[in-house]
């Protein structure tokens, strides 16, 4: 940018920049979180997935549905509004979707 430009056109210029770079972190993140659950869901049948590595799954999913939020915060932030874009790009899984935005509570202690 030129420096002959009024100083808020260089700020404006730094947010847009601020706001591309913040998007792209957030698709980079996206994207790790859903190989993540590929992977998990390659190395291990869906049907035949034990009971214990069910809770393993979940968190990969919620990961994944957090970093899916985040993005779609940051896109309509920016001004893009339609996240069906997203969906069909990354190819994310509707369980991903479901859970987009939620906190997984936190879990309680067993009585005894």
């Amino acid at each position: 940018m030129s420096r002959d430009r009024p100083p808020v056109d260089i700020l404006h210029y730094e947010i847009v920049q601020e706001q591309a770079s913040a998007l792209g972190r957030m698709g980079r993140t996206l994207e790790q979180a859903l190989t993540r659950l590929r992977e998990f869901d390659a190395a291990h049948a869906a049907a035949e997935l034990p009971a214990s590595m069910r809770p393993a799954r979940r968190k990969l999913v919620m990961e994944a549905g957090q970093a899916l939020w985040m993005f779609v915060v940051q896109r309509e932030a920016s001004g893009l509004r339609d996240s069906r874009h997203i969906m069909r790009t990354y190819n994310v899984p509707a369980e991903v979707q479901l859970c987009m935005g939620l906190v997984q509570a936190p879990s309680r202690p067993t009585p005894k």
